[in-house]
């Protein structure tokens, strides 16, 4: 899952972006309105988490201009204005959720996972592919019974291919989805995880490398 942080406070900024990598998301970070206007519009996201006072406007007006567009992306406000009036604001300029300033990093990846997921329904909350199952809202895997230790990028990887089993998921797909901005396309991250992902699954083996195309989990 992929995410845009919105934040012009730098330090902040950076500590929710390495929390949210930390709890398994893809995340962008752009420092003020124009940058994230521009990355929404070359990237899709999962969920968006957006400051209110950024420096060259309201990150509501983001929110609504999102909106009166049609996008329906979740956004989570993210705001040291805790006034009832300011969160009824956000609510109806199409804010899916609000959080305060101080917050728990936990609470914060929770709520936008939450929001991911609400979005993807009707999405099965538990995959099986042969002896391989997902248990997305748990974020756990099993294999013929054995519980799998698995870092959150090769969930996320997982995750994606065994939703999709039987299908080629191509590189630029997975780097798409479970990896950010700083991830360099030609690079052999995609190679890594998945070698990872062949060793802990095991025999028989159940995940194919499509030569010049992607990868596939068998069904």
């Amino acid at each position: 899952m992929r995410v845009l942080v919105c934040e012009d406070d730098r330090d902040l900024g950076d500590e929710v972006a390495a929390g949210l990598r930390a709890a398994g998301f893809a995340v962008d970070l752009a420092r003020d309105y124009a940058d994230a206007d521009l990355k929404i519009a070359v990237n899709t996201y999962d969920c968006l988490v957006v400051d209110r006072g950024l420096p060259d406007g309201d990150g509501l007006d983001l929110v609504r201009a999102q909106r009166d567009s049609g996008e329906r992306t979740p956004v989570v406000i993210l705001t040291a204005r805790d006034a009832l009036a300011d969160r009824l604001d956000g609510f109806a300029h199409g804010a899916d959720d609000y959080v305060v300033k101080p917050f728990a990093m936990d609470e914060l990846a929770a709520r936008v996972r939450a929001l991911c997921r609400r979005r993807e329904l009707p999405a099965a909350t538990r995959i099986e592919v042969g002896t391989l199952t997902v248990d997305r809202p748990r974020r756990r895997v099993h294999r013929a019974g054995t519980l799998l230790t698995l870092t959150p990028k090769e969930f996320g990887v997982l995750e994606l291919l065994a939703e999709r089993a039987g299908s080629v998921v191509t590189r630029a797909e997975l780097i798409e989805a479970c990896w950010d901005e700083m991830a360099e396309p030609a690079s052999n991250v995609v190679d890594v995880v998945v070698a990872q992902l062949r060793r802990k699954l095991g025999e028989p083996p159940l995940l194919e490398t499509v030569r010049g195309v992607g990868f596939t989990l068998a069904p």
